[in-house]
């Protein structure tokens, strides 16, 4: 049977020599090989398969009209008093629509459609007071008498 080696007691303290590495210890039996570094050497490029390939997950169907109450919004914020309100209007209808198809989860596009919706609701009163503005102007302008200076 394999019995364990009997060990020697270590040396006293003070008959180790001092310096910067101790010893070798004697009672230790010296290493077939040199010592290895600590950790592997760096590889130049990661390995080939070292972790599951990720899952796909397929995304959900964004809402069109939810993406087009967006759009009509943002036109209506820089150019809706050339049309006089309409596409912020447009905005606005979209804006519930697209609310509509996103409120089961079915579609993603909830955001959009709340983007739409505030751009066309803050900017549809002005965009409607410009309009009602330039009508009642013009109609005004148009049923006053002007006088004609006589020389």
């Amino acid at each position: 049977m394999n019995q364990p080696e009997p060990t020697r007691p270590l040396p006293p303290i003070s008959a180790v020599p001092a310096g910067p590495y101790p010893p070798a210890a004697p009672h230790l039996p010296a290493a077939p090989y040199p010592q290895a570094a600590p950790y592997p050497p760096a590889r130049p490029y990661p390995p080939a398969v070292s972790y599951p390939p990720p899952l796909l997950i397929a995304a959900q169907p964004s809402s069109g009209t939810a993406t087009a109450a967006m759009v009509l919004g943002i036109v209506g914020v820089f150019g809706g008093w050339c049309v006089f309100g309409l596409p912020c209007v447009l905005a606005v209808i979209l804006g519930h629509v697209g609310l509509h198809d996103t409120r089961n989860g079915l579609k993603s596009g909830r955001g959009m459609a709340v983007a739409g919706l505030v751009l066309g609701y803050v900017f549809v009163a002005p965009m409607i007071a410009l309009t009602v503005m330039v009508f009642f102007g013009g109609l005004i302008g148009a049923a006053t008498p002007t006088t004609t200076p006589t020389p």
